[in-house]
């Protein structure tokens, strides 16, 4: 009698403790997205690396930290577009930088419009056309480099502050985005005097010394940025009303992060809180996507999420209820419409629970933009194993493997080597399943690359008309 009243105690407060879960998670929660600009994760101290992060270290400790997030590609436009969409570049015809989407993708201000949510991005954009993306637009969030942002009632981001505190008032929840400008180069924010001895990466050669410093600096203002937004929230009582994510957007700008497919460049640092719902101290190797992202914010958010969307939610990673979410991550990059580009070197890309394989689609060519050709010039006159490190960022082989737990800056190629010929062909097979039915046909939608930029950009692209003749010689 005893066992089974105790029993029957156990089940009401299961039942009791899942039901207030589940009235938290239906309460219309408040969402805040924060996006560095250029920053590879492993340079984070939350994640090992030497800028100080004590907000995201703070946050992190409130919720969970994801050790296996990418996006669709390393370069800000067509990660952005992913972000938003859920789409993967090709499909969103979002591919080359300064893209733009085809005119009938859908965003998510389309899919929130007709719940209760205000939907702002603040800050930078990079994103095409308007009817595609009709966010409410702030542009504080992205701060100007040349002089100090005043305050405003004690805050840099007035606006954030007033749509925070509106939603108080009214009982209308938001969803936010904030996109920094930082570490995007150059780099001119911070202190860079605690970071000027801290140790290289493989991303950087020694004449990066000064630079990386400097770009260690603006991590930790970024991170700043991030403690505001945690200080308004805390100021206005909202914590446990918002699910707050962060990250790092592509690796930075020096060699083999930002324009390249290994892992350093197309992996981010992710953290998410959301106090009562996600477990706090929490971390997970689970592989997730960019393009996840829209379809997570619309299940916790109550919106049905629309067919077609690559992305799928991973609320239950969230909640605890699994562990695992995806097998593969796919990312790619299209040089064409990079500034500089002197020629194509379109890059595919797959990652699975250990390994990444990447295919390179113009192997023919030297990977010419202006950080190559910026590490060729500093390269010229060094010993012999710099010189080698170099040569693997300007030509590349056809293809690619690299054990990325042992090998997280992609050092040592492993393709042809005998022992890894099963996980070679499980990739390989990946990565041309998923080309497929994105309808990417590889070097052929590369050379087509320009005819997807911005009108902007394709504006700026086009040569000037030659002048009238006066007469003059």
């Amino acid at each position: 009698m005893k066992t089974l009243i105790l029993y029957c105690i156990t089940c009401l407060l299961l039942n009791s403790v899942a039901l207030n879960s589940v009235a938290c998670v239906d309460e219309n929660p408040n969402v805040i997205f924060i996006l560095a600009d250029d920053c590879s994760y492993l340079d984070l101290e939350l994640y090992g690396g030497p800028a100080k992060t004590p907000h995201l270290n703070s946050l992190a400790k409130t919720g969970m930290t994801f050790n296996r997030c990418y996006q669709a590609a390393p370069m800000c436009s067509p990660t952005r577009h992913a972000l938003y969409t859920g789409l993967y570049p090709v499909k969103s015809g979002a591919y080359p930088n300064h893209a733009q989407a085809y005119e009938n993708i859908k965003s998510i201000p389309h899919f929130l419009a007709d719940s209760k949510y205000r939907v702002v991005l603040d800050g930078k954009t990079h994103i095409a056309p308007p009817s595609v993306f009709p966010f409410e637009y702030f542009k504080e969030f992205a701060e100007p480099t040349d002089r100090n942002v005043p305050l405003v009632n004690g805050w840099r981001y007035p606006q954030v502050f007033n749509l925070l505190e509106q939603s108080t008032k009214t009982g209308n929840p938001f969803c936010l985005f904030l996109c920094s400008n930082e570490p995007h180069g150059p780099y001119t924010k911070g202190d860079p005097t605690p970071y000027a001895d801290a140790p290289l990466t493989p991303q950087q050669f020694d004449y990066h010394r000064k630079e990386y410093a400097k770009y260690l600096a603006e991590i930790t203002y970024f991170d700043g940025q991030v403690g505001e937004i945690l200080a308004m929230l805390d100021q206005l009582d909202l914590r446990k009303k918002t699910l707050v994510m962060v990250a790092t957007e592509q690796g930075s700008g020096f060699p083999f992060g930002k324009w390249t497919c290994y892992e350093i460049g197309v992996a981010s640092g992710l953290v998410v809180s959301w106090p009562g719902v996600v477990a706090a101290g929490s971390e997970t190797n689970a592989i997730v996507e960019y393009t996840d992202v829209v379809p997570t914010l619309l299940d916790v958010t109550g919106v049905e999420t629309p067919l077609g969307l690559d992305g799928r939610s991973f609320f239950d990673l969230l909640q605890g209820k699994t562990q695992t979410h995806k097998q593969y991550a796919f990312s790619m990059q299209t040089t064409i419409g990079v500034n500089g580009c002197r020629a194509p070197y379109g890059v595919r890309t797959v990652v699975g629970d250990r390994y990444r394989y990447i295919r390179n689609l113009f192997p023919e060519n030297e990977f010419s933009i202006p950080v190559s050709r910026k590490l060729f010039e500093n390269t010229r006159d060094v010993d012999v194993g710099t010189r080698k490190r170099a040569d693997l960022f300007l030509k590349r082989p056809p293809e690619e493997l690299y054990d990325i737990l042992k090998d997280p800056y992609c050092q040592t190629n492993l393709f042809g080597q005998p022992e890894f010929s099963t996980v070679q062909q499980e990739l390989t097979t990946a990565l041309e399943q998923w080309m497929t039915d994105q309808g990417d046909s590889g070097r052929t939608i590369e050379l087509e690359a320009l005819d997807r930029q911005a009108d902007w950009r394709r504006a700026r692209n086009q040569p000037k008309p030659a002048k009238a003749n006066d007469g003059q010689k």
